[in-house]
């Protein structure tokens, strides 16, 4: 294994403070690109991506988190100026299987391109309601679409959180 991978492995942390500025186009393309060589089931690619990125946008995923959290004055996404979005599409032959591996691609290549993310979950139930349905209809998705999770992305307005220690028995040779 290259030296370089297994440290991003190691170093990559949640982060849960943004800095406001939003990342360049380069820094997201590279991210998302990550994110379209995860494995998938039967190599369907049976995942969809959506950067949210316009403030208007962010706010409007945000308040449907929030919702979910039945606590309209959270701030599920610690203030990140980029929501990812991961959906299931009918083409998903093993659905959240998939999903997450995608989002681990994307939160370690935010890590590998200097950016800030953390795996926020309940977007299942945000675009099962109405709301969310209607988002992915203005945004000219299907309203088939199955949420998996999002991802936070952005600058950290924060210090790297400190691994916890890898507990004993976490591995098992037989």
């Amino acid at each position: 294994m290259k030296l370089e991978a297994l440290e991003v492995l190691k170093k990559r942390r949640a982060i849960r403070a943004y800095k406001p500025e939003q990342i360049t186009d380069k820094e997201l393309d590279a991210v998302l690109e990550a994110g379209t060589f995860a494995p998938t089931g039967a190599g369907t690619q049976g995942v969809q991506i959506v950067a949210v990125q316009s403030p208007e946008n962010v706010a409007a995923v945000e308040a449907l988190n929030a919702k979910v959290l039945n606590n309209p004055a959270a701030h599920p996404y610690y203030g990140a100026p980029t929501i990812l979005l991961v959906f299931e599409t009918e083409a998903c032959v093993t659905h959240e299987l998939d999903g997450a591996a995608v989002c681990t691609n994307l939160l370690n290549a935010a890590y590998a391109a200097g950016l800030g993310s953390c795996w926020i979950h309940r977007c299942k139930q945000m675009f099962e309601l109405p709301e969310g349905k209607a988002l992915l209809k203005k945004w000219g998705l299907s309203d088939k679409l199955v949420g998996v999770a999002s991802i936070a992305l952005g600058y950290a307005a924060c210090d790297l959180p400190q691994p916890k220690p890898r507990k004993a028995d976490y591995i098992v040779k037989v």
